[in-house]
Order: structure tokens, then sequence, then C-alpha cells
């Protein structure tokens, strides 16, 4: 198996992968879906088969976010597996890994001691809290950092008490911002000829996240509560019945209220004292709801995704995943991808959603078996064939 660059983009990288189960791998698949040459570096341990931490090898989650890699096993407590990792980074270009901070720093592969080797190293590290202060040995989970990252009292229905967000988003967004530290870091290596260590948390993420929310208290001294699917500020957005479904339905400003109160045949409303005003639509925001609901239910979906639009009103179905893959501009976009491979079965995953116009990114390899290709890793770094067959031999790789 050749170095599967799945675009020109990001290929002159060479990139080893210590990560494991989601905000890692998060960061890791950025850089390999956009070309670099990404070694996934597996433990090699008795029970370490065709399971990892994160699920099965072969199962969903797993091809989702290791696609695009080549892997290879290597004993780093084994100090001969210390010092065949250590070859390798001399000829890599970034490190990534997410274990608790003292691990690293433990098994001799913390910045400091990559630097010293390779001064032009990007370190990117992930963590649950930091890599210091009062919580940094404490061990990170995405659930955990959206309780304590406020996300979890902004979410959900009031009075109904907290409610995490479906998907993991602590963990996705620490990897998209690593990966973002690991870009802005080859840049400046450009300039300096230095490389950095690029660190980021669950929990910096998650607060990073919050956005508006956080300024509102940071700023106004507001403390944002919950507030289900209607939106907090801009009045009247949120869900409403249709008679076949639900519709989201979102206005910003005083024309867009204006147009969907016309829409949905209701234009006494626009002089309404109740409503005729962005204070008076949130003093009043229950009753302003129910009464668009009312004139909702009374036709479809359809009918009022094609009538809203229309008039310029911000609208759309509301899908189960499966409906949101069957719609005609997700269709367009080809975020649904397909990915090559020998072992005579479908794989398809959610491609990149940003493009680029002369260098784009493809699927073009299936996620490795575990240490598929140890050897001809090792082979492209340098060690010979008999290296490879004593390390072997002595369980290091």
């Amino acid at each position: 198996m050749s170095v599967p660059h799945a675009s020109q983009a990001l290929s002159r990288f060479t990139v080893l992968d210590l990560t494991r189960i989601r905000s890692g791998p998060t960061c890791v698949r950025q850089l390999a879906d956009w070309g670099a040459n990404v070694i996934k570096i597996d433990a090699l341990s008795d029970d370490a088969g065709s399971e990892q931490p994160g699920g099965l090898r072969q199962g969903a989650d797993f091809q989702n976010l290791h696609r695009n890699k080549r892997a290879m096993t290597l004993n780093l407590k084994d100090p001969r597996g210390l010092a065949v990792f250590k070859r390798l980074v001399e000829k890599a270009d970034v490190v990534v890994e997410n274990f608790r901070p003292d691990v690293k720093a433990r098994l001799g592969i913390d910045y400091e001691s990559l630097k010293a080797i390779k001064p032009g190293i990007v370190y990117g590290s992930i963590s649950g809290f930091g890599q210091d202060g009062p919580y940094h040995k404490r061990p990170g989970f995405d659930q955990i950092a959206q309780g304590m990252g406020g996300l979890m009292s902004i979410t959900g229905t009031p009075g109904e008490g907290p409610m995490r967000v479906g998907i993991p988003v602590a963990d996705l967004t620490a990897g998209l911002f690593c990966a973002m530290g690991i870009l802005t870091a080859l840049l400046e290596r450009d300039v300096s000829d230095q490389g950095q260590w690029v660190q980021t948390s669950l929990l910096q993420a998650q607060i990073f996240m919050l956005d508006f929310q956080a300024s509102r208290w940071l700023m106004e001294g507001e403390v944002p509560q919950q507030a289900g699917n209607n939106h907090p500020t801009s009045i009247p957005t949120g869900v409403f019945k249709t008679s076949d479904g639900y519709i989201n339905i979102a206005t910003t400003g005083g024309k867009i209220w204006e147009r969907c109160a016309e829409a949905i045949g209701a234009p006494e409303m626009i002089t309404n004292p109740d409503y005729s005003t962005g204070p008076a639509r949130s003093k009043n925001r229950d009753a302003l709801n129910a009464e668009i609901e009312r004139r909702t239910a009374q036709n479809s979906t359809a009918h009022w995704v094609e009538t809203l639009n229309t008039a310029g009103v911000p609208c759309g179905p509301i899908y189960s995943i499966d409906q949101m893959f069957d719609d005609a501009q997700v269709k367009h976009l080809g975020l649904a991808q397909d990915v090559p491979n020998d072992q005579e079965r479908k794989i398809t995953l959610v491609g990149q959603p940003f493009t680029l116009s002369r260098t784009p990114s493809k699927m073009a390899a299936r996620p490795p078996e575990f240490g598929e290709n140890t050897e001809e890793v090792l082979a492209e770094f340098g060690f010979s064939a008999d290296e490879i067959a004593v390390l072997r031999d002595a369980k290091v790789v």
C-alpha cells in the first residue's frame, strides 16, 4: 500500500498519529484527508486485535475516523520501541497525541524530548482540561466537558434539567482546533524553521464554542438559560408543527418578521403591539409562537418550506439522518463518499465539508488494519529488513 495521498495540499508533510478514541483522531483525519502522509501508531499489546478504544476496527465510527491513513504497531514501553519512534520523529513533521498530560512524559515522548531530536517538529496535544493547572491530571470525556463548559446549561427545554448535545461536540471541536493549530504552526515554521507545541483541550474547545452565549455573560453580566428550540435572541425563531411534521423558521430583525407574518397569512400581527417590536416579541414569545403554529399546522412541511423561502424567510424541514442524506442539496454537495477498498465491502463515509479548487480532498484509502503497514513504513524510514526482523522477533513491532 503506497502513501494514500487524499490531496496534494498537505502531501509534503508526514504525521505520526499516537491518538485514540475521538478528539485526536478527528484532528489527524483533517490532515490525512488533505493529503498528509499519516502513520497511525497502534500500541502493540496482546488485546489489541480488531477492537480498539472507540469500537470495532471495522465499525462505522472507527472507519470514519481513520480513513486515508496507514498503520504500524510499536511498543513504546520498550526502550527499543522508543528508539524506533525517535528515528521516525527525525523524518516527521508532526506528532499528535491525546494522552493524559503525565503519560507522554513517563513514556519519554513529550514535546521537550522530541524537540531535542528535531527542533522543527510540530507537536499537537489534546487533553481533557489542559496540560497544567488544578485539573490537568483528570481524564477527559466529551459529556464532562459539555457540562463543565456550560453547554448543557443552555441546551434543552426550560425546567427539564441540563441536556447534552446529540454529538460529541467537545471532542470534535477540540480535534478541529488542534488541526487548525498544527497548520498555523506549520505556516509559521516556514519563517522561523522552528516547530512548536500546539495545545488544546475539550474544556477550552467547548467554552470557545459558546460564542455569543459566553459573551452575554462576559460583556453584559447575563447568565444565558435554556430556551429549548427557541433562539435566545432572534424572535420568533424555533420549531413549529406542520400538518405532517415540523419545520424550523428563523427570523432576524423586523423586515424578516414582517415577511414571515405575511407569508403565513397573518399580516395583522405586524401592527399588533404585542409583536410589533423586537422587545415586544421577546416578552410575548410563547403567545407569538402559538399564533404562528396555529397557522403552520394547517398545511404541510413542503408547503411551508416553499412558501416561506419564496417570501425570503429562512426556514427548513427537520430531517432524520436518512432523510437528510436523501435531500437533493445534500446529494449535490457530495458529502456521502465511497471509499475504495480491496475487501469486497462497501465503505461510505462523510467527506470534508469544504472544498479547494485545485487540490481537492478525496477518499483515497480505506482505514488500515491493525499494524498493516509496519514493514512498509519502517523501510521508508530507513530500517533494513534485518532490523525489522529483529524488532518483530523481540515483539517491539
